[in-house]
């Protein structure tokens, strides 16, 4: 029987459009395949720390995981986007025929801006940023993040002139302005406007399968530049460009550092013979070091005084890897819990209809009760994780949703009988029991364990601060300003935040890495 390909994508607009390319290819050549959006990182599970494989890149992390869980056979990516090393048992299995190499201007009303003093052009790399003010040095450049629909639409809210995009992002889904140009001078990001599919390095069938849609022209070009990249980058987010082509049987090839300022730029361009070029990446990479590159990466190296983000709740050393190399991150718990001694007494009668709503409270059940004792007829709980825990130490769940209004609506719907025993904290933000209460359900409240704010004074170098329950953020208010980003694990989160922010971001769901992904994807 024929092997079905597991096509594994992110869900944005230009990554669905890139899947598809892929797919249309090997359904020609007679390959049955299908698409698969792939989930969040916190719904994926690795036996290993990320670390010890090596995941690194943003943009590719969730589909790695996937593609080493045996979720999907291969992953579509934009070349530029992935990581010089790969990760351990993942190889690049084929490149496809490069599209449009140039960065593109969109502006906003005409072009005049470029002829004057003081103009702001937006843009989130580093690259861009540097080559636009080497060559207009008194412009102002402001920091743009998102998905190409969200940036073309800041672009249209703020007082801005213009802004930079890749121009194969724009063309691939159509949404190029007519108000746009190539900016021709500007040496583009290494293997930009080529997209790549990666494969399980076991996996002989898929390889193969693979190779019969790799350009092999773009792949040597595309390999050059990367090369180029990771003998310079060391690890390090740098303002780099590189750009090879094929000419006349001869590899054309041009590279250059900059600092974030713009103002060193080392530039190399040099021309091999097609075969002859195995050394060109090494050997231009080492005339910009040569040449002052090796000051110019030690200045980008050394650590920046800023936290962009701090998280109300202490972070993993594995949840800390997660993150783009651009942000630093601080954390610390602002809420502490200490769990309620519970007589016999609360589980007499024994309830048949339990409520749950997080891991404190089930640390509180077990650390007062046998699991004997804790067997209910009907137990109903938040969170996919504290779902994990009660089905781990107490009982088969009922139900679950991702936050307390929904679970209560639940409730009102389709609970057996007409009361039902809370287990929560003495701090209670939701709106669950007044639901259940105004639809004639009697709510019997334990109070499981206490929560006692703990608030850090934040430098005033954060940017965005991450919450994990409307209790993080009452914590947070009692000693900070509010001017800030406030990234939420979920709506009832938002909802409290919402109260004080005013730019509140939700994660897709309700999971530590989740709220990450959120962070990440606002940042790079």
């Amino acid at each position: 029987m024929p092997k079905t390909i597991r096509i594994g994508t992110r869900d944005s607009e230009l990554a669905l459009w890139q899947a598809k390319t892929v797919q249309k290819q090997l359904e020609h050549l007679g390959h049955k395949t299908t698409l698969v959006p792939v989930k969040a990182t916190g719904d994926l599970v690795l036996d290993k720390p990320i670390y010890e494989l090596g995941i690194t890149g943003v943009f590719t992390r969730t589909l790695d995981i996937a593609m080493l869980n045996g979720d999907i056979d291969i992953a579509v990516h934009s070349l530029k986007d992935v990581p010089t090393v790969l990760p351990k048992g993942i190889v690049q299995a084929a490149v496809l025929k490069r599209g449009n190499v140039k960065d593109c201007l969109v502006f906003k009303n005409n072009e005049e801006f470029l002829s004057q003093k003081d103009a702001i052009i937006a843009t989130g790399s580093l690259r861009r940023r540097a080559q636009w003010l080497n060559r207009y040095p008194t412009h102002t450049v402001v920091d743009l993040r998102g998905n190409v629909n969200t940036r073309l639409e800041k672009l249209s809210e703020h007082n801005w002139n213009g802004a930079i995009f890749a121009a194969a992002g724009l063309g691939r889904i159509g949404l190029k302005p007519e108000t746009s140009f190539n900016l021709d001078w500007m040496i583009p990001a290494p293997a930009q406007g080529a997209i790549m599919i990666s494969a399980l390095e076991e996996d002989d069938e898929t390889r193969s399968i693979c190779a019969e849609i790799n350009h092999e022209e773009t792949e040597i070009c595309t390999t050059i530049e990367r090369q180029f990249l990771n003998r310079l980058e060391g690890g390090c987010s740098a303002p780099i460009g590189a750009l090879a082509y094929i000419k006349n049987e001869e590899i054309h090839f041009q590279g250059v550092l900059l600092s974030l300022d713009g103002s060193k730029k080392i530039e190399v361009t040099r021309t091999e013979k097609l075969g002859s070029h195995p050394k060109l990446a090494e050997f231009c990479a080492n005339y910009i070091i040569e040449r002052g590159g090796n000051r110019l990466m030690d200045d980008l190296k050394k650590p920046k005084n800023t936290i962009n983000v701090f998280s109300t709740k202490t972070l993993t050393n594995s949840q800390k890897q997660l993150f783009h190399n651009d942000v630093v991150v601080e954390s610390s718990d602002f809420i502490q819990i200490s769990l309620n001694r519970m007589t016999p007494s609360v589980l007499k009668p024994k309830p048949d209809n339990v409520i749950i709503t997080s891991q404190n409270a089930v640390e509180a059940l077990l650390n007062n009760f046998s699991q004997e004792d804790l067997r209910f007829k009907n137990i109903y709980c938040v969170g996919r994780r504290t779902k994990k825990r009660i089905e781990q130490k107490i009982g088969v769940v009922k139900h679950t949703e991702n936050n307390a209004k929904k679970l209560a609506d639940y409730l009102v719907e389709f609970m057996d009988g007409t009361k039902v025993t809370y287990f929560c904290s003495d701090l209670r933000l939701d709106d669950l029991p007044t639901i259940l209460s105004d639809n004639n359900i009697e709510v019997n409240e334990i109070i499981a364990y206490q929560t006692k704010y703990a608030p850090i004074k934040l430098e005033g170098s954060v940017e965005g601060v991450m919450f994990y329950s409307p209790s993080t953020v009452e914590s947070y208010i009692k000693a900070n300003k509010t001017n800030k980003i406030a990234f939420c694990i979920g709506e009832t989160t938002a909802k409290e935040a919402q109260k004080y922010f005013e730019d509140v971001r939700v994660a897709k769901v309700p999971t530590v890495e989740s709220v990450i992904e959120l962070v990440n994807e606002h940042y790079v």
